[in-house]
This record gives structure tokens, sequence and C-alpha cells, in this order.
């Protein structure tokens, strides 16, 4: 609400330096540290509020019919030119069927985790919703940390089963010990996703019964 109120003329980056905000890295092309990519992104003298509140208004006009929703907003920048290139707002909704096969899981003793590039804050609100623990929450997950969260819970638990829908979802897919896609969400899928594919659902309610069969190996 803060940035739909604030003057569309002021440089984005200077909104984020006078409001001490903070950011994550959801994903990078080459090896980039935090101070480069910060310094990049407040000192950037082309991106205004005006964009942002622009991106963050038209998904709305999508999103507000659901009852469930989370927004998040963000930046893609050209770490070449140290610019920011464009204001990016995405808004996301629980897949159908997601909420009832998270609380079959757990009724079968099965803990379940959520790993997403999103920051937390906003997760939790979703965790919230389905029933996912907030401890077993994690936020800003790029494709490597989404990788050693599976290797971490494999230290833990006999077996992990990686449900994803996205090449960000890759690293994860090959390092769990079971890997399922979901095709809930319309669009092409690089092909390498099915190729690490244990299994394909069309409806994430469809894991409950991957997993009740894994459970009588």
């Amino acid at each position: 609400r803060e940035v739909i109120a604030a003057d569309p003329s002021e440089l984005l980056s200077s909104y984020l330096v006078s409001h001490q905000t903070g950011f994550g890295i959801s994903c990078t092309r080459k090896i980039t540290t935090a101070d480069e990519i910060g310094d990049a992104l407040y000192s950037d003298t082309k991106a205004t509020i005006g964009d942002l509140q622009d991106c963050i208004r038209n998904v709305w006009a999508v999103c507000k019919r659901e009852s469930v929703v989370t927004l998040n907003s963000g930046a893609i920048l050209n770490m070449d030119e140290r610019v920011i290139e464009f204001t990016v707002t995405t808004g996301g909704r629980p897949f159908e069927g997601a909420k009832e096969a998270i609380r079959e899981l757990h009724s079968l003793g099965v803990p379940t985790f959520i790993a997403s590039g999103d920051r937390v804050t906003k997760l939790e609100k979703m965790a919230d919703y389905l029933g996912v623990p907030r401890d077993r929450v994690y936020g800003v997950a790029t494709p490597t940390v989404k990788a050693q969260i599976v290797a971490d819970l494999q230290e833990e638990y006999d077996r992990v089963v990686m449900v994803g829908d996205g090449i960000n979802d890759l690293c994860a897919m090959k390092r769990a010990d079971v890997a399922v896609l979901s095709e809930q969400q319309p669009g092409d899928k690089p092909a390498d996703l099915y190729q690490a594919a244990h299994y394909i659902v069309k409806n994430v309610r469809d894991v409950v019964e991957i997993v009740k069969n894994l459970n009588t190996v």
C-alpha cells in the first residue's frame, strides 16, 4: 500500500534507500555477490515507482477475485550495465487440491515443506492457509538452495519427495529420492523436467497416492 501511495515519478532506487528496503536474490545467470546487486539496485537512475505501480495494479486486477493470493514484486537487473531493466509483480494462488493433499499427507504422518523463490513473509501467509507449519517454510530459495534443502531433509528422513513445476525446481528434483512433476500450471515445460521426474501428475492431490504406494514398498 505504501508503494501504491508513493509519488510515481520518484526513482525506485531512492524509494528503496529511503525506506531501508532489503532484497532477496531469486536467481542469477552468473555468480554475482549481494553487494554487487545492492550497488546496482540502490543506485539505478532509470526505473521509477510508477513502473512498479503499473505492475502491481495490472496483476491485482486479475488476482483480486481469488480468495487466497500472494503478490510479490521485484526487479530484473542488467548487471552488465548496472541498471534495473524491468520491474515485475507476480500473483499466485494455491493449486486446486493442494490444501486437501497436504491435510491427507499430514494424516499419514508425512511432514510437508515449502521452498520457493518468494519472500518468507508472503509464503508464511500461504502456508497458514495450506496448513504447513511456518518453521517448514523456506523463502527466497534459488535452484541451488532448493537442492540443498532436499539434501538436508535426506539427512533426517528416509526418503524425500520433491514436487515441482518449473525449471527452478530442476536441481531439487534431481537431488530428491522421488521427483514429481506437476502439470497443473498451464504452459509448456522444458524437456529436462520430464527427464528428471519419476512421476507426472495433473493434480497435486495425486501426490498422496504416490506417497501411499512408496510406503508399501
